[in-house]
């Protein structure tokens, strides 16, 4: 259902003008698609889709380009932004605590890396344990997160 919506909302804002996350709630009823106003906005935020002025000097939604996408690098620096709480290491292991419930998604994100360096992650609730291949990659590892969830 979810795929069938927004593939409805990239439809419906190809083709016609949407100013408003109303006015794409009302084309989805019209379209068959029961929705609120909430799962619109988080299908928008999702789609990455944005607002672009148009020659009327009105605004209207509008998808991105493909080539556009974020890329992995991209959605990882996000990640650690958003719910790294510290990192540090000790020998060949790395210890990286987020805020609560965010450890999976900080997990999955070093897994995607498949860096050679990272031999395996285990994630709790807010801890993420990193295995290194050697000792020196920890440091190394540790230093680069930090610059990350610096910026």
């Amino acid at each position: 259902m979810k795929s069938q919506r927004q593939a409805k909302i990239v439809e419906i804002i190809s083709n016609t003008d949407v100013e408003t996350q109303e006015q794409l709630l009302q084309a989805l009823v019209e379209a068959g698609f029961n929705s609120t106003q909430a799962t619109i906005s988080r299908d928008i935020k999702e789609m990455r889709i944005v607002k672009e002025l148009t020659s009327l000097g009105t605004y209207r939604y509008s998808v991105p380009e493909k080539d556009a996408a974020p890329t992995l690098s991209d959605r990882l620096n996000n990640i650690f932004r958003e719910c790294l709480v510290s990192v540090d290491y000790a020998e060949n292991l790395v210890v990286i605590h987020t805020l609560p419930g965010m450890a999976n998604a900080a997990a999955s994100a070093l897994d995607a890396m498949r860096s050679s360096a990272v031999l395996g992650t285990l994630a709790g609730d807010d801890t993420v344990v990193i295995v290194m291949r050697e000792g020196h990659a920890a440091a190394a590892f540790t230093g680069e997160i930090k610059s990350v969830i610096r910026k």
